[in-house]
C-alpha cells in the first residue's frame, strides 16, 4: 500500500486555476488578492480585521512585536506545542514561562496559569499565549478575565483550529480567532494545516491600532501615509518609521488560499467524520482518544491517541506504511529552553503525555479504505 501520512495538503483544479490566474495578472506580490484573502478571512473566523503574512511563524513574531514584547517581559505559554509559540518571545528578547497542561484537554490548564499569576508580585507577567492544540478550541473566557485581572494580554495561537469553536458562558459561540477574548490572533497555512498555501500564515484582530501597528511592521516599518511621515518629498516618497521586516504573503499564495478558504467548511465537516469514525472504532478497544470538547467544536488538525507501548506502535505502523507522528516533544525540554533554566521534570502532565501520544492520518482526502486499514494496524498492534 502507499504511504499514508498524518497530514496531507488538498490541491485541487480550481486551486491551480486560481494561482495560474495570479500568475497571469499585473501583480505577484502586494496585490489586490492580498486584501482579498485578508477580508475573506476575517469574516470566516468573524474578526474585524486580519493581516496576511509570510507563515505562522511571523505572525507570531509580529504579534509580539505589536504587544512591545522586550528584554524585560514575562510570558506564559504552553509546553505542549510547536517551538513557534514560545520562540516568538525569544526573537523580542523576552522570557518565555512554560505552565502545565490540563490532562484531559492537552491544552494549557487555567487553574495552573491562575495560581502562578497570583503567586507572583502584580506586574510579573505581561501576556498569556494560550494554543489551541491539535483544533481542540482553547475556552477563552477565564483567561481573559484573568488577564484583564492581571493586566495582561492574550495572543491566541489558533495555527490548528481555524472553524473551530467553544461556547462561552452566555451559550454564545465564539469562533477561534475572532478576537473577542483574545488580543491578537494568529493562524498557519502550511500544507498540512486546514487552509494550505504552501507557506503563509495570519494575525486576526479587532483593535484597530494593533491592526494598523502589524500592517507597518509587516513592511519594513515603512509608511507612505503622509499623516505618518514627517517630510513628503513627492510621490515616489516613502520614510521608514520602524524597525519591521519582509513578512509579507504573496498574491499567489493568496490566491491559493482564497480557493482553499471556498471549501474551508466542506473540509471540517470531513475532519468530524473522520473523527467521528475513530472515536467509534477506539471506544472500547484499550485505545485512548483525547475527549472532545464538552460544548463547541474541535478542528480536528490533528487525531492524538494515547497508547503505553507508543515507541512500538509508531515503529510498526511505519512497516505498515502508516507515517503517524508525535506532537509535540514538551518544548521545555528541547536542550535551547533547557539552556534557559528548563528542565525534564518540571511540568509532568505534559511529558507523561509525550511519552504517549500519536497522532493518526487526519486530513480531508483520507478515503475510507485508508481510515479502515488505520484501524486495523491499530487494533492489531495495539493487543
Amino acid at each position: 500500500m502507499k504511504i499514508i501520512p498524518y497530514g496531507k495538503q488538498n490541491i485541487t483544479p480550481e486551486d491551480i486555476l486560481a494561482v495560474t490566474e495570479s500568475l497571469t495578472s499585473e501583480y505577484l506580490t502586494q496585490g489586490p488578492r492580498v486584501n482579498e484573502f485578508e477580508q475573506k478571512f476575517a469574516s470566516y473566523v468573524g474578526a474585524k480585521y486580519a493581516v496576511a503574512v509570510a507563515n505562522g511563524t511571523a505572525a507570531l513574531h509580529l504579534a509580539a512585536l505589536a504587544l512591545e514584547v522586550n528584554k524585560s517581559s514575562k510570558i506564559i505559554t504552553t509546553p505542549i506545542t510547536f517551538a513557534a509559540s514560545a520562540n516568538c518571545i525569544r526573537y523580542c528578547g523576552g522570557e518565555v514561562v512554560f505552565s502545565d497542561v490540563d490532562p484531559e484537554t492537552i491544552l494549557l490548564d487555567f487553574k495552573k496559569v491562575k495560581h502562578l499569576l497570583e503567586s507572583s508580585p502584580k506586574g510579573t507577567y505581561q501576556g498569556i499565549i494560550p494554543v489551541d492544540f491539535a483544533g481542540y478550541p482553547v475556552n477563552l473566557e477565564p483567561f481573559k478575565n484573568l488577564a484583564d485581572e492581571h493586566g495582561l494580554w492574550i495572543i491566541e495561537d489558533a495555527c490548528h483550529a481555524p472553524g473551530g469553536f467553544f461556547m462561552n458562558s452566555h451559550g454564545q459561540k465564539q469562533m477561534c480567532g475572532n478576537g473577542v477574548y483574545a488580543d491578537l490572533s494568529i493562524f498557519s497555512f502550511h500544507p498540512v494545516k486546514h487552509i494550505a498555501c504552501g507557506e503563509g500564515g495570519m494575525v486576526t484582530t479587532n483593535n484597530k491600532g494593533l491592526y494598523e501597528k502589524l500592517l507597518l511592521l509587516r513592511t519594513h516599518g515603512i509608511t507612505r501615509d503622509s499623516h505618518l511621515m514627517k517630510e513628503n518629498h513627492g510621490g515616489w516618497y516613502y520614510e521608514m518609521i520602524d524597525l519591521g521586516y519582509n513578512y509579507r504573503l504573496t498574491d499567489m499564495q493568496c490566491a491559493l488560499g482564497i480557493s482553499q478558504l471556498r471549501r474551508a467548511n466542506e473540509g471540517l465537516s470531513k475532519r468530524w467524520e473522520i473523527a467521528s469514525k475513530y472515536d467509534k472504532a477506539f471506544k472500547n478497544a484499550g485505545v485512548r482518544s483525547l475527549k472532545p470538547p464538552a460544548s463547541g467544536k474541535h478542528a480536528y488538525h490533528l487525531y492524538i491517541v494515547l497508547v503505553s507501548n507508543r515507541k512500538a506502535v509508531y515503529d510498526e505502523l511505519r512497516k505498515n506504511s502508516i507515517y503517524a507522528q508525535i506532537h509535540y516533544a514538551p518544548v521545555h525540554t528541547m536542550p535551547y529552553y533547557q539552556s534557559l533554566g528548563n528542565k525534564k521534570g518540571d511540568f509532568p502532565q505534559a511529558e507523561n503525555y509525550y511519552e504517549q501520544c500519536l497522532s493518526l492520518p487526519m486530513y480531508p482526502t483520507l478515503t475510507e479504505e485508508e481510515q479502515d486499514y488505520v484501524i486495523k494496524s491499530i487494533l492489531e498492534i495495539a493487543k
